[in-house]
């Protein structure tokens, strides 16, 4: 499983771990990522998808899936979650 976040594009960073005599080694920020699942009420499906906490809190300030998924901008999302936007816009209209 790829440490990406399919919402918003979120990947490990690259940096130095730094000790108290100012050595400095080369580490990888994982970011926080996790398989949910979802569930869409315009398409009458169960989603599962990799998902940062980043994006779990946006979707629960947007109050639904479907409702995040109509405003996010589409290219920070993964290819198979451009096809579910376009489906569930068509969906709403």
């Amino acid at each position: 499983m790829p440490k990406k976040c399919e919402l918003t594009g979120k990947r490990p960073l690259k940096g130095h771990k730094v000790s108290h005599a100012n050595n400095k080694v080369k580490r990888r920020f994982l970011p926080s990522v996790k398989k949910v699942s979802f569930k869409s009420e315009l398409l009458n499906k169960k989603l599962k998808i990799t998902v940062s906490n980043a994006a779990m809190r946006s979707i629960d300030k947007k109050g639904s899936f479907d409702q995040f998924m109509k405003t996010v901008k589409s290219k920070n999302l993964s290819i198979r979650l451009k096809k579910i936007k376009k489906s569930i816009i068509q969906k709403s209209a």
